[in-house]
């Protein structure tokens, strides 16, 4: 699969600077996203990279990693695109990997907020920096919300396993909507505006559906390697998602713990009614970087099936509905 290019890659048709003076990575990642299109709509201008839309600093990150991650055979990255599911995702994944290490009654994610136990590969801690990461023992579960074909080298060749979650793009887009409006000072996004916006592909980490397609292609073409998942369909059979991904990542369950009603424990602690009830998630928050920080309430919203019924009109989803699947043609997932 052919890769992103990163800025060391462009031709300068600039002046060379002086032989004495080597621009740092990050100034060099900075004057050549000054050079790509920007678009204002939403809380902040996007910027447009191989034909996806990100925030200036989210892209900043993206190009940086491309050359510091190092994929190690056994990583498991955890993909989503942003407001699809990804905390919920953490907590299972999280759960699943670690259960020989911690019970239910005293498990960390009581006491610790599932964004804080799964760092993210091109978003890093406060007070930490892109290299955090390559620090962590092995094996790393790790999560991203960067496309297929922008992960860095080696993360689709060197045997990583990737867990893909995605979300009805109405449901998403709601969730997003809200996620804007609660988290940016001074921001009021109409439904009308945003919906106008997501339509067209112009979306935080869009085209919605081009994002879906490279990992659902890249799960056809190495199964082993990539597993697909559907929110709706976690939902509906939360116990067999559990089996299938503990199956997946290498830790199977075992026959005692099915008897013992294991799967069904994973289930109820990373549920959204036990996860919103716990103090940790409801106080505090999250760093991102040394310039974001987010109250831990803001991962939480309602996580329901179809609420975008009580956001848009049923001529606004069909409409969206159509969209999707025709920039799916070709393809086999549905929504």
């Amino acid at each position: 699969m052919a890769h992103a290019t990163t800025p060391s890659d462009q031709e300068s048709a600039t002046k060379s600077p002086p032989a004495d003076h080597v621009p740092s990575k990050e100034s060099q990642i900075k004057d050549f996203i000054s050079t790509l299109p920007e678009r204002e709509g939403w809380s902040q201008p996007l910027i447009q990279y191989n034909k996806y839309w990100f925030r200036p600093q989210m892209l900043e990150k993206i190009l940086l990693v491309q050359d510091t991650y190092k994929p190690r055979a056994d990583d498991i990255i955890l993909a989503t695109q942003p407001k699809c599911g990804t905390t919920w995702l953490k907590a299972l994944a999280f759960t699943i990997t670690n259960r020989s290490r911690y019970g239910f009654a005293d498990h960390p994610l009581l006491t610790r907020h599932p964004q804080h136990v799964v760092p993210f590969i091109e978003i890093p801690s406060l007070g930490m920096d892109h290299t955090e990461i390559e620090t962590l023992p092995s094996p790393r579960l790790l999560a991203t919300h960067m496309p297929m074909s922008m992960l860095p080298p080696g993360a689709s060749s060197g045997g990583c396993r990737v867990v893909y979650l995605c979300r009805d793009p109405k449901d998403t887009l709601v969730s997003r909507l809200h996620y804007e409006n609660r988290v940016v000072k001074g921001c009021n996004l109409s439904m009308d505006s945003v919906f106008s916006m997501f339509c067209e592909g112009f979306s935080p980490y869009g085209p919605f559906w081009d994002h879906c397609r490279e990992y659902w292609e890249e799960s056809l073409a190495r199964p082993n390697n990539v597993l697909f998942l559907k929110y709706e369909e976690i939902m509906s059979d939360p116990v067999q998602a559990v089996r299938e991904l503990a199956k997946f990542v290498g830790v199977p369950l075992t026959e005692e713990e099915e008897s013992s009603g294991v799967a069904e424990e994973v289930v109820k602690l990373c549920s959204f009614e036990t996860l919103t009830s716990l103090q940790v998630n409801q106080v505090g928050g999250v760093a991102r970087g040394n310039t974001v920080y987010l109250d831990n309430s803001v991962f939480f919203r309602k996580g329901k099936v179809g609420d975008w019924t009580n956001h848009m009109s049923q001529e606004m989803g069909e409409k969206l509905d159509r969209i999707v699947q025709q920039k799916l043609q070709g393809c086999e997932l549905v929504f």
